[in-house]
């Protein structure tokens, strides 16, 4: 190995939190990558890939044109430690473990896939400004087609975004669950709406393929995806909320605060076993009057309060490398006919998360808006 390698290894295992001996290194190996999907309209290619083999972990280093950005399959181990140490002080209770994941597909999850792992990814999708101040309707993606962008077809996909009002005529919060197509099958879509009911203005929550038969979104969608194979997931057990952060804020700024300026992605589903949550659902009509402040947009979406189980998908990444990232997105959806965007447990004493979490290995970005803000990023 080169003193110019052996030191490129040093950086990218000091970026992961990693650190080793040299004797310790089994190969680091410089190759070029073919082009690298950032969005529908933009590609990007990096100039040199380095694979680092290091005590068995993987990490995989994309050097591009204007910044270095460091993703790996980080040790549980490690993020097991920081994660029960940041919770401790959210939580009466806290456990982090490692276990294998349980079957997806049955109750209470009922997913298209087994589990969650295999190739995990994160890809945020259009954003916020594309529905505030004013919406721009003409934005609708497909999630077939960003599996194929996040160079994994055929993906389980689980996270949080918007549905397309093109198909369903009216504004609306997806859950995204889907088992995307590949050559051999075709896609299963598991997803939920949660929308205003026309009839009280309560929830109506109901299965996308009870009416529609296609992968549409809308706007915007943070997403988590992977093979959805079975295998070893963080599990994640909090009881009795004692601090201010809600269960996923508590997750990401504690990476924040130990990995700092390296980002750390994160996704996968967990359970309100027991309690109560504040939810918000987008109104059906869109704003006609632009919404410039997070004033504007509380008081223009509807909030309600619904009770567990509710089962959610959150899509994490400690902070934004400068992506424009929405860096916490959370969808919920129940078995009892309620669900939408979670922002926080309003039953502090009695609440009970349990979640099942997997690391990322890349993240994409696809579709980023030319003109931002970070109004409604709640």
């Amino acid at each position: 190995m080169s003193k110019q390698h052996a030191q490129v290894a040093k950086d990218i295992l000091a970026c992961t939190g990693n650190s080793v001996a040299s004797s310790t290194w089994a190969a680091i190996v410089p190759c070029t990558w073919p082009w690298f999907t950032l969005s529908h309209t933009t590609q990007f290619t990096p100039l040199l890939v380095l694979a680092v083999v290091a005590n068995g972990s993987t990490l995989l280093c994309v050097s591009g044109l204007k910044r270095l950005v460091v993703y790996g399959q980080l040790q549980f181990l490690t993020i097991i430690k920081v994660l029960q140490k940041g919770l401790k002080e959210n939580f009466a209770d806290a456990q982090v473990s490692v276990v294998d994941c349980p079957d997806l597909t049955q109750e209470p999850f009922k997913f298209p896939a087994k589990g969650i792992c295999g190739k995990p990814r994160i890809a945020d999708v259009g954003g916020v400004p594309y529905l505030i101040p004013l919406v721009q309707k003409e934005k609708v993606y497909d999630l077939n087609t960003v599996a194929k962008d996040i160079e994994l077809p055929g993906a389980f996909i689980l996270g949080a975004g918007a549905v397309s009002s093109k198909i369903l005529g009216v504004n609306a919060e997806l859950i995204p669950i889907v088992q995307t197509k590949s050559e051999k099958k075709p896609a299963v879509n598991g997803s939920y709406v949660a929308q205003i009911n026309p009839a009280d203005k309560g929830c109506l929550l109901e299965k996308y393929s009870s009416k529609y038969t296609d992968c549409e979104f809308g706007l915007l969608a943070n997403l988590y995806a992977s093979e959805g194979q079975p295998g070893k997931v963080i599990e994640v057990k909090a009881n009795g909320r004692t601090g201010e952060l809600n269960f996923v804020s508590c997750l990401r700024q504690t990476l924040e605060k130990h990995y700092g300026e390296k980002p750390v992605g994160m996704g996968g589903t967990f359970i309100i076993q027991k309690g109560k949550a504040k939810i918000h659902i987008m109104p059906p009509e869109f704003s006609t009057c632009p919404l410039n402040t997070d004033e504007d947009v509380n008081n223009w979406l509807k909030f309600f309060e619904m009770k567990a189980p509710l089962i959610c998908q959150p899509v994490i990444v400690s902070r934004d490398p400068g992506f424009d990232l929405r860096v916490e997105h959370t969808h919920c959806f129940s078995h009892h006919g309620e669900g939408g965007h979670y922002h926080q447990d309003t039953s502090p004493d009695s609440v009970q998360y349990l979640g099942y979490f997997q690391p990322a290995e890349l993240l994409f970005r696809i579709d980023r808006p030319q003109e931002t803000h970070l109004v409604g990023r709640d």
